[in-house]
């Protein structure tokens, strides 16, 4: 069973930092595409960032000088960050951490994958910041 569980959300102020981790387990290929999503209210569930099997990692423009995407992968433990810096009251959301194919990390039309390509989701984790 594959299993992606997210923790380190929460609430700061704006300008304020939080890291968020996704840890991984039961994943069953070598080659894959991890990527953090958010949905915010009223919205749809957008890419905000993705890292591959190859180390290569992708952003959404409006956060790619502020959010660091990285993985630690040793043995069977596998987890996924999310390093946020300098958070505007506009990336408050419910943030998702997802697994897929590599493809879905290497063959899009954009920088991110769809929602719709990735095959195992965690249940998300709320960041809210206050202005």
């Amino acid at each position: 069973e594959v299993l992606l569980v997210e923790s380190g959300g929460g609430s700061v102020q704006s300008g304020g930092s939080l890291r968020l981790s996704c840890r991984v387990s039961g994943y069953p290929e070598s080659t894959y595409c991890m990527a953090w999503f958010r949905r915010q209210p009223g919205e749809d569930r957008e890419g905000v960032a993705s890292i591959d099997s190859d180390g290569v990692a992708r952003y959404k423009w409006s956060v790619e000088d502020r959010f660091t995407i990285s993985q630690n992968k040793a043995g069977p433990e596998h987890t996924i960050y999310l390093e946020m810096n300098n958070l505007k009251p506009d990336d408050t959301a419910t943030y998702y951490c997802a697994a897929g194919e590599l493809r879905r990390c290497t063959r899009n039309i954009g920088p991110l994958p769809s929602q719709y390509g990735m095959d195992y989701w965690g249940k998300g984790i709320r960041v809210t910041i206050s202005s």
